[in-house]
């Protein structure tokens, strides 16, 4: 990861808009963690991890709601990807993944209330994938349109980053850093609200990505005419 000039860390997203996806995706993991059968919904290397342990410890629960979590994760990605990419008519733009994003999480917070915000097994899982979707088309349509420069919704390949950098090249990465720590932050605001505000913690997270979509598309410039 680069910082760049102005609001840009990378080619294609803002470093504002970097920043709202990281904190709606800390969130959306602490929702899934603390209400949808401890699962993450963007961590698939703990996912898998979680996946393994499940079958090995026969527990079987745990072991479906894993799988369903990187399965709905891929097609995220494929569909985020798609959407991201460009054509004659425009340049790979994260406008379509957002766009894509948000209808899922907004949708997973009216099926949240529908359930009275304490889901069954069943509606577990159906929240779990449209959490994980949501997250998958939000890293796809990241990785396509920064080349892999830039993550927001897991951070090993970061916080390995700025610790190598520091140690080869003794430049400490602030805005790699400050992204980092936007995780833990936005799985704390997801927390409390599980806590203390359960009906509206899943339209944090939406709205959060709803306001990426806002500077990306203010950001973005008009489509070439065919």
């Amino acid at each position: 990861m680069s910082a760049g000039r102005g609001d840009h860390s990378a080619p294609g997203l803002r470093r504002t808009a970097q920043m709202l996806l990281t904190t709606a995706a800390g969130c959306v993991n602490a929702v899934g963690y603390l209400a949808l059968g401890g699962v993450f919904t963007s961590v698939m290397t703990a996912n898998s991890a979680l996946l393994g342990l499940a079958l090995a410890g026969g527990y079987p629960a745990v072991a479906h709601l894993a799988a369903l979590a990187i399965v709905a994760y891929l097609v995220g990605v494929a569909l985020g990807s798609k959407a991201a990419l460009g054509s004659r008519q425009r340049p790979p733009g994260m406008r379509g993944a957002l766009v894509a994003e948000a209808v899922v999480l907004w949708a997973v917070w009216v099926f949240w209330l529908a359930v009275g915000g304490e889901p069954g097994s069943a509606q577990q899982a159906t929240l779990l994938a449209g959490g994980s979707l949501a997250m998958g088309c939000q890293s796809g349509g990241v990785r396509i349109v920064t080349g892999g420069a830039q993550t927001t919704a897991y951070m090993t390949g970061a916080i390995t980053g700025v610790v190598s950098e520091l140690v080869a090249n003794k430049q400490f990465q602030k805005h790699v850093a400050l992204i980092v720590v936007l995780i833990p932050v936005g799985a704390a605001l997801g927390g409390l609200a599980i806590r203390w505000a359960r009906l509206a913690a899943p339209a944090i997270p939406a709205l959060l990505v709803t306001a990426a979509l806002v500077v990306v598309s203010r950001a973005a410039p008009p489509a070439k005419a065919a």
